[in-house]
């Protein structure tokens, strides 16, 4: 394993970061496809043994037994230091908003929650998991500074926003004060590439950390055509957010396996091997062994300069789905 400076931070980070949405009592989420606590414990064991150090969960994957199983986890096999935590927590709810209840009071209440399910008295890295545009940023951002200044977190980070919103809330972390963002959680794979116009340039001027979700798109960039899972086969987020372009998609994800062939290795491999070209940390997503093994084996393969162009030649711009799509206004 390979490590990194996460940002503009003294996290030292594994270039892998293991996604944890599919850990969790599938019947108290979403999904139906997530693993118990026991074969969680498994594939975060096998992570540690493979040298990852970097953890992302948050409060809403099952209802917050993604973060327990991973608490737990960690208590168990690793020493509190040698690991890097993130977790992230939602807007306000609509309850919250009519009962006048603050972002400040909001994020003091959802960091409290997090670290009790996570059985630890600080998180690493605390995310914004989505842009909530109905409370102020000056208490978000406040509410933020508050969880550092006491401890609880040591850095923040945000996912699902716009360029635009990344630099305006740094400005405005900036002339009060406040913590600063130093990562950013957006959507971007070898089929996925929007972030490319204004999200990547922004983080390379800065040095704000990549750790983009969905590197692997779901499943899709690992799997040859006609290959399946229970996820692909029931996720309907997923489906929603790639099935519109999967005919352009399906040329790339056909060159992926073209090369994974010729180079003997895994598509896994190739597909993070060319977004760990890109970003800081990929949140890859682990619920089998060999999910693991492909994410680590991905540290060690480097891509030649005409195995990238190869890969990329056939992108085509695509529409924005899911929340970020929800979010234009």
């Amino acid at each position: 394993m390979k490590y990194t400076k996460l940002g503009n931070s003294d996290l030292n980070v594994s270039r892998i970061c293991m996604g944890c949405m599919g850990f969790g009592d599938a019947a108290r989420g979403q999904h139906s496809w997530t693993i118990d606590e026991a074969d969680s414990r498994k594939i975060i064991r096998q992570g540690l043994d493979r040298g990852i150090n970097f953890f992302d969960t948050a409060i809403a994957y099952q209802s917050g037994t993604s973060e327990q199983y991973l608490g737990r986890a960690l208590k168990d096999f690793a020493k509190r230091e040698d690991v890097v935590v993130a977790t992230k927590f939602l807007p306000r709810t609509k309850e919250e908003i009519e009962l006048g209840i603050s972002g400040q009071k909001h994020v003091e209440t959802m960091i409290d929650k997090s670290l009790d399910n996570l059985g630890m008295d600080h998180v690493d890295l605390y995310i914004y998991h989505m842009w909530d545009y109905n409370t102020p940023l000056f208490e978000i951002l406040e509410g933020l500074n508050n969880a550092v200044k006491a401890g609880k977190a040591r850095y923040i980070g945000i996912s699902n926003c716009f360029a635009w919103q990344l630099a305006k809330a740094n400005a405005l972390a900036d002339k009060e004060g406040f913590a600063k963002f130093v990562s950013i959680q957006g959507h971007y794979n070898l089929i996925f590439r929007e972030e490319e116009r204004e999200m990547v340039p922004l983080c390379k001027e800065d040095n704000i950390a990549l750790t983009p979700y969905s590197a692997l798109a779901g499943g899709r960039l690992s799997k040859h055509p006609g290959e399946t899972s229970k996820r692909l086969e029931e996720d309907a987020y997923g489906k929603f957010k790639y099935d519109a372009a999967a005919g352009q998609d399906g040329i790339i994800i056909s060159r992926v396996a073209e090369l994974a062939e010729k180079r003997s290795v895994t598509m896994t491999e190739i597909s993070l091997a060319w977004l760990l070209t890109k970003v800081t940390s990929p949140v890859v997503g682990a619920t089998k062994s060999h999910h693991v093994d492909g994410a680590a084996n991905a540290v060690e393969l480097k891509l030649t300069e005409e195995e990238m162009a190869y890969l990329e030649e056939p992108y085509t711009p695509h529409r924005l789905v899911g929340v970020m799509a929800q979010n234009t206004r």
